[in-house]
């Protein structure tokens, strides 16, 4: 399995755009990201890391050109995207040997002023559309194996107190179950949700995030048995439950 949280992927895949088919909606990219400008994915991929926790407060980035490869986007984008994010204060420009681009230590506080709920709750009505069509495209069909590391997560959530470790995990299974269900290219579709989100949401809390939990292990259990009107209704539930 992928893991994108070591890395950002590429914007643009290889060959023909990532197609939520499955779901009935034609081009994926053609829908709410499809505006979306090289300095936004910047924004929402190092958003993602953030969350993920693959770099936190204080950490230095990757070097522009290490970034613009991995986004599939030129270098000047993204030097003027992080040149952007500097001057909003959400990173820091550092010279000299130990320089380089650093996630500013007030990364939290700044990124509260980008919330946006009404711009929120579309993309979030739209990673419903793709969850449920992605949930009916697959009841039935995906091996029970390939749905071990979901599971795994599940049991992680339930673990857990740190309430910054159960935001990571939930966006992990997120990320996790669109690459089950729909292959890598979907799963860099949900990090552009996904990395949009942080940006415009809070981070959920922790006692939202285990009452959900009981949504992703409904979900599996009806995945598993490839009962496709549950799996789904398991899905919207989930969505309940954050607008809760």
């Amino acid at each position: 399995m992928v893991n994108a949280a070591g890395k950002f992927g590429p914007y643009n895949q290889p060959g023909p755009a990532p197609t939520t088919s499955a779901i009935g909606v034609g081009q994926a990219r053609a829908l709410p990201l499809g505006g979306q400008s090289g300095s936004d994915l910047v924004r929402s991929r190092i958003a993602l890391r953030i969350r993920l926790r693959v770099v936190r407060p204080g950490d230095r980035l990757p070097d522009a050109g290490v970034l613009a490869e991995e986004l599939g986007i030129s270098e000047i984008t993204v030097r003027r995207a992080l040149e952007g994010m500097c001057q909003d204060g959400l990173l820091d420009r550092r010279r000299g040997r130990a320089g380089g681009t650093f996630v500013a230590q007030g990364w939290d506080t700044v990124v509260a002023l980008t919330h946006d709920a009404e711009e929120a709750a579309s993309l979030d009505a739209f990673h419903l559309l793709l969850e449920c069509g992605l949930v009916a495209h697959g009841a039935g069909e995906v091996p029970a194996e390939r749905l071990d590391g979901l599971r795994a997560l599940v049991e992680d959530m339930d673990r857990t107190d740190d309430p910054a470790h159960l935001a990571e995990l939930e966006t992990r299974f997120h990320l996790d179950l669109a690459e089950v269900l729909g292959g890598p290219g979907i799963r860099e579709f949900a990090a552009d949700l996904l990395g949009r989100l942080c940006l415009l949401l809070p981070a959920p809390r922790p006692e939202a995030v285990r009452e959900r939990n009981g949504c992703h292990a409904e979900l599996l259990t009806e995945l598993g048995r490839g009962a496709t009107d549950r799996a789904v209704r398991a899905v919207k539930a989930h969505q309940r439950s954050r607008h809760d």
